[in-house]
């Protein structure tokens, strides 16, 4: 497995990670058993970050690590975590939290719940629109100082908060979605990470599914799987959305591999300050996101995905109306 580093002063880390969120939320149902083994094979084929929140499955997701980690050597993987998301006891969304102390609580209950001294990569999920980015990452700061956290990380935000941010700490990555449907980062988010050497770690490469080349456009989805209410998942924007993919099985036949391993080679390439996460909940999915690592797209093979999924492609926006309303990101 290839090594990048997490922006200009963060850790070193395997050249793609592992998303556990869809282990325990909002995709469906997922077996624990199953889960717990395709964590353990992602380390054993040497992935060594591994992507969690502390409102996946209210807690569930950061229990389910600590038991993969009772069979892992903790020195060999690097956790990230996200926090300041609101649930209720109905799986509902109640806001977000990220004042200083409201990070402190959350670090504490997510040390415990992981069964660890540290965390390696801490980042708030979104803004908090009522507490100043400076205020957040300075608490951050502070649990670095006492070394219960090792890294500062953000997740969706702009441009400008990437800046105000920086100033305030070293910031060693954006997570962010990034892939052939989501390419809104490269305007103006990306250029500013790299002004100021901030990695990026990709999430959503496969959009939720849509580019892992097993979509049928007659599947049910499950009660909670959000992508039942995801506008790209909708009606005739499914429909030119699969019709999308379909174009880009043509380039990754040519090519002799899956349109999944085209699609994440292709987040890839972008940069080596990027780390796709692929969020793999069986081995089988794993072991193809994995082949991805050894698919080295050309000139001409990267000209021809452009020609097929040129950016803007995509039909709906990446999350509904009231998602995109918390994102950052989407104001710049």
């Amino acid at each position: 497995m290839e090594t990048r580093q997490l922006g200009s002063t963060g850790p070193t880390v395997s050249a793609i990670g592992l998303g556990l969120m869809g282990m325990s939320d909002l995709y469906g149902p997922a077996d624990e058993k199953e889960s717990l083994a395709t964590i353990h094979a992602a380390v054993d084929a040497g992935i060594t970050l591994l992507d969690t929140g502390d409102f996946y499955g209210m807690g569930h997701n950061e229990l389910l690590l600590r038991d993969a980690l009772r069979e892992l050597d903790r020195e060999r993987v690097a956790i990230s975590v996200k926090f300041g998301a609101l649930r209720g006891p109905d799986g509902s969304w109640l806001g977000y939290d990220a004042r200083p102390a409201a990070v402190k609580n959350f670090v504490t209950y997510s040390l415990r719940r992981l069964g660890t001294d540290h965390i390696d990569v801490y980042r708030p999920a979104r803004l908090d629109p009522d507490v100043p980015i400076e205020e957040t990452v300075g608490a951050i700061g502070e649990l670095i100082e006492a070394g219960y956290v090792r890294h500062v990380g953000l997740s969706e935000v702009g441009a400008q908060t990437l800046r105000r941010a920086a100033a305030v700490h070293p910031v060693v990555d954006l997570q962010i979605e990034y892939s052939l449907l989501s390419r809104g980062i490269e305007d103006e988010i990306l250029p500013a990470a790299r002004e100021l050497g901030i990695g990026i770690t990709a999430y959503g490469v496969l959009s939720r599914g849509l580019l892992g080349g097993h979509w049928r456009p007659d599947r049910q989805l499950a009660e909670r799987d959000f992508r039942g209410v995801s506008p790209r998942f909708q009606g005739e924007n499914l429909e030119r959305n699969l019709a999308l993919v379909e174009s880009l099985r043509t380039v990754a036949e040519a090519k002799g591999v899956t349109v999944a391993q085209v699609a994440v080679a292709w987040v890839a390439q972008q940069g080596e300050d990027i780390v796709p996460l692929v969020g793999a909940r069986r081995r089988e999915r794993l072991a193809e996101s994995l082949g991805a690592t050894e698919v080295r797209l050309t000139d001409e093979e990267l000209a021809a995905i452009e020609r097929v999924i040129p950016a803007g492609a995509a039909a709906g926006d990446r999350y509904a109306a009231a998602q995109l309303a918390h994102l950052d990101s989407e104001r710049s």
